[in-house]
Parts: structure tokens; C-alpha cells; sequence
């Protein structure tokens, strides 16, 4: 079992990690911790949306458009990207056409893969159990912001390397690129205090800025929703494993 951090979408076409592999796709803050919590409060599905041109047409097929862009809630969206928001709600057999400043990004991008599943720090550990009965490489892949690496999805990928490292049936599970060891080292410096540490991240200040504290603090929670999301073969819609 190898695995591989690629800290932006813009370098993920260069990774080493090109076959046979399963792709994570991350956004701690917030896409994929509310994909989480969307299907911990009984969505059925999540069709992730690059463009807001296509959110008409699936709003126009029964699904229940969540949008964002920079941080906020799009104005004819039903939903943003809160997770906080979500666990709160009833979302039983509700389809989501979802679409975000950054997950979404990474989310598609990541579907070639033969399977990509969804990861936050919500369900970090359920994740890594998948991960390890499977058996499969697997690539990280960050949203960060706008192209660049952001902080607390690097920290994500050091927290599942660890893991999958720890629980690995092999004793030679390899980290095939520097990302991967930086990206543990420095979710070794921050575990103690998560919060604190991404207190410096520039999206928690931007989510801060926007009254959106609560989402911060619960993203950076562990293992608040039992949940994997999944892509599977051909298929553009998450759902759960």
C-alpha cells in the first residue's frame, strides 16, 4: 500500500500515483465535512457541480440546490456550504446538486479514479478503516484555495497518512512523495491543539470574518459523522459505501 499527498488540484495530474489507485478528495473547510453531515442527516445522494449554470436544470429535476462561492451562500441556493446548518436539518431521500468554491473542484477532478471517496476530519477514522480493509494506494487530494495549498486539508493528509501507517496490516507501507512526511509532521505538531494551530489558517479567518466560527470549530472535530461518501466507476454522484 503506497500512499500520496497532492496538495493542490493544479498538481494533481503530476502525481506519481497514475493507476490502480483510490483518490481521497478533501475540503475540511467546509465542502466535504458538509457532504458528511449531509448524508449523517439521511441525504441520499450529493451530485457535485462544478459550474452554478448546471444548479437550474437539477433544481428543475427535484434536487435541492447548495451552493457557495467565496465563503457564502449563493442567493437562489437553498442550502450553502455550512455543516452545522446541515446536522440540523432532516434531510431524508433529499438529492443535493452541489457546488462549491474549491471541493467541488477537487471532488471532480479526482473521479477518474477507479474509486474516490470523500474525507474530512469528520469521518477521519471510518475513512482510514475503509482505506486499510481495502488495501488499495491511495492519493490525498487537497482543494486548498483557489489553486493554493491551505493548511488544514494538509493537515487532514498528514492525520489519514498516520493512520493508514499505524493500522497497516505491512510493515513497508511506503509515502511516495515529500508532501506525504510534511504533511505528518505537521499534524504531529498540530493534534494537540487543531483549533488553535489553524488559527492561523487563512480560510479560518476568512470563515471567521463571516460569522462562520461554528463551522470551524466543528469541522475540526474528529469523527463527528460514521459516514464514507463514495464515487464509484462511472458514476458522478456521491453516495454512501
Amino acid at each position: 500500500m503506497k500512499t500520496e499527498v497532492i496538495l493542490s488540484p493544479l498538481l494533481y495530474k503530476g502525481r506519481i500515483l497514475q493507476e490502480h489507485h483510490t483518490t481521497v478528495a478533501v475540503d475540511v473547510l467546509r465542502a466535504t465535512t458538509a457532504i458528511c453531515a449531509a448524508f449523517q442527516s439521511g441525504a441520499e445522494e450529493v451530485l457535485p457541480l462544478n459550474s452554478v449554470d448546471d444548479l437550474a436544470t437539477y433544481r428543475a429535476l427535484g434536487y435541492t440546490v447548495a451552493a457557495e462561492r467565496e465563503g457564502k451562500k449563493l442567493p437562489y441556493a437553498s442550502l450553502g456550504n455550512s455543516p452545522t446548518e446541515y446536522l440540523k436539518l432532516q434531510l431524508q431521500g433529499q438529492k443535493l446538486a452541489f457546488s462549491t468554491t474549491n471541493g467541488t473542484v477537487a471532488i471532480l477532478l479526482g473521479h477518474e479514479a477507479e474509486r474516490l471517496y470523500v474525507g474530512a476530519f469528520a469521518n477521519l477514522d471510518s475513512l482510514a478503516q475503509r482505506l486499510t480493509a481495502e488495501g488499495r494506494d491511495v492519493v490525498v487530494l487537497c482543494s486548498g484555495w483557489k489553486g493554493e495549498p491551505c493548511l488544514e486539508d494538509t493537515l487532514f493528509a498528514g492525520a489519514l497518512v498516520e493512520r493508514l501507517s499505524a493500522v497497516s496490516i505491512s510493515s513497508s507501507m511506503e509515502m511516495v512523495n515529500d508532501a506525504a512526511a510534511m504533511a505528518v509532521a505537521l499534524w504531529r505538531l498540530a493534534k494537540a491543539d487543531l483549533y488553535g494551530y489553524c488559527s492561523k489558517a487563512t480560510h479560518v479567518k476568512r470563515l471567521q470574518r463571516l460569522n462562520y466560527d461554528c463551522d470551524v470549530r466543528l469541522a475540526l472535530q474528529l469523527n463527528t459523522c460514521n459516514v464514507v461518501p463514495m464515487m464509484d466507476g462511472a458514476i458522478r454522484t456521491l453516495r454512501l459505501s
